[in-house]
């Protein structure tokens, strides 16, 4: 056997049903394997996985609550195969991706990979949008927009690839949440593993959360980049600032206008929003669409640079140990 695919999910038999029924439409033809790790919910979804038994090769197992990281680690450690693929359940898989995967490796094998993120055409609006702002070129979206080089590329949790060996050496995911895949990529680097991103290999992600959820998962983001920039100094980039000066920016700018009656500055933020609007609205065949976008990226934003600002400023300029500055970051295993 050569897949097994890692899939922690935490109170959502809904999302896991959909996920485990597009695996059944794979296209690829031998043998995989799935293995569903349920981190200590209140609503498990062993009864959803139960009907797929005979549909596909699964198996079940429900633990402590220790966070998606932990729970991916365990199901690696219970899986079969030669190499991990991990999802996060509120993925949905696209009939090619397993043999895009398969044909990747086999032209270029590489220990671990990323691959991208999709919006369905069945999405909400707030869905796309969010979707927009997490893989536009124009925001913080960064990776999945493409930005980062594709043969030293961070893959990310929600579509993921590494092998047994990779796992073993590393020891698989951290503690922290979010921020728990980069560390891994840096580890893997460090340990001589390459990464690179598959192109063709997506999922489609719906991100079922609003916009105050929304908000703490970027505000998350950007509190663990310090983190990570103090744990490896040697692959922090000038660019994580970019959403704190963009927020500090706008602001100074509408205290110019306000006061001094400059404007200038303002309107460069002005004509980016409308770019935004007008670039999704296009993608997305939306005017709706594009005007939750400019929600969404003000979010995306406002919640990561000012996570970012706070996290600096106790980590690298007060010092504090990160477990004790931001507990909600770590989980216990």
């Amino acid at each position: 056997m050569q897949f097994s695919l890692i899939i922690p999910v935490y109170n959502r038999p809904d999302e896991i049903e959909e996920l485990l029924e597009s695996l059944v439409q794979q296209t690829y033809k031998d043998r995989f394997e799935v293995v569903v790790v349920e981190d200590g919910s209140t609503i498990p979804c062993g009864d959803v996985v139960a009907k797929f038994e005979g549909r596909l090769f699964i198996s079940y197992y429900f633990k402590a609550n220790s966070g998606p990281g932990d729970s991916r680690n365990f199901g690696m450690k219970k899986a079969q195969g030669s190499y991990f693929l991990i999802f996060d359940s509120d993925c949905v898989i696209p009939p090619h991706y397993l043999q895009s995967v398969h044909d990747n490796l086999e032209k270029g094998y590489v220990d671990c990979f990323g691959g991208p993120d999709a919006a369905l055409d069945s999405f909400s609006t707030v869905q796309k949008a969010i979707n927009f702002a997490m893989t536009s070129f124009l925001t913080t979206g960064g990776i999945r927009g493409k930005s980062e080089k594709i043969e030293k590329f961070q893959p990310r949790s929600f579509n993921m690839g590494i092998s047994r060996e990779a796992f073993e050496a590393s020891q698989g995911f951290g503690n922290i949440h979010p921020g728990e895949d980069p560390d891994l990529s840096i580890r893997l680097w460090r340990l001589g593993y390459n990464t690179r991103l598959f192109n063709d290999s997506y999922v489609y992600h719906k991100r079922r959360i609003d916009w105050q959820k929304f908000y703490k998962q970027v505000n998350k983001f950007g509190k663990c980049r310090p983190i990570l920039d103090k744990w490896h100094p040697q692959y922090k980039k000038i660019t994580f600032l970019f959403p704190t000066l963009f927020m500090l920016g706008l602001a100074g700018s509408v205290l110019l206008w306000l006061f001094l009656g400059f404007y200038q500055f303002l309107a460069f933020y002005g004509a980016y929003f409308v770019l935004v609007f007008i670039l999704s609205s296009i993608q997305n065949k939306s005017l709706a669409v594009g005007a939750y976008s400019l929600v969404a990226v003000f979010i995306q934003f406002y919640g990561y640079g000012s996570g970012y600002l706070q996290s600096f400023t106790k980590v690298h300029l007060m010092k504090q140990k990160p477990q004790e500055a931001f507990p909600e970051l770590f989980f216990r295993v």
